[in-house]
């Protein structure tokens, strides 16, 4: 890791279109060091894994962001959340998700000594951002790394991400990641 003076922030993405977006945002507003962490068991099936991660590599080289990838185990995804697989959208299933994904991201944001972390998953309508954060703070705690409690929908964080993915050409996925979604 290359020393800064600017804080470094681990920043987990979901997918090219919102990480390129928030990241330049933490960057250029706000003077952060990011660095990408693409950690999502749960997309299905992997040739829809391997497209969004080739997207994140893109951008990361493009912008000569760091990446960090998770280990990409579906299996002991689908275990934790099949018990919830017929759950509405936003429900249970999707708490463990967002859980899984942060505490990972807490964990390497401790292990490799970053300032604070924190996730693209609240650029989405879709995603509940209060729940992320509160899950975000508490993981803070236990890890003992800062979480940056941001709200990326807000000021039109969606529709920023959305036109500047389209103007760079990148891919957008119809769905969340997972089998359940894809319904």
């Amino acid at each position: 890791m290359v020393k800064s003076e600017k804080p470094k922030l681990l920043l987990h993405i979901c997918c090219a279109g919102c990480g390129v977006y928030v990241s330049q945002l933490l960057s250029r507003e706000f003077g952060i060091d990011v660095c990408l962490f693409f950690y999502n068991p749960n997309i299905f099936p992997a040739s829809e894994y391997e497209q969004r991660l080739e997207e994140v590599k893109k951008i990361s080289e493009k912008y000569k962001i760091e990446l960090l990838v998770g280990e990409y185990i579906h299996k002991a995804w689908f275990k934790k959340t099949k018990e919830y697989k017929n759950e509405p959208e936003k429900g249970k299933r999707c708490e463990i998700c967002y859980f899984d994904r942060l505490e990972l991201t807490a964990q390497t944001a401790k292990t490799k000594k970053f300032d604070f972390f924190t996730t693209t998953l609240t650029v989405s309508p879709h995603k509940l951002a209060n729940k992320i954060i509160e899950m975000g703070q508490k993981l803070s705690k236990q890890y003992e790394v800062d979480f940056l409690p941001a709200d990326f929908k807000k000021k039109n964080g969606f529709k920023e991400a959305s036109a500047l993915s389209k103007r760079m050409g990148l891919y957008r996925q119809n769905y969340c990641g997972c089998e359940f979604s894809r319904r």
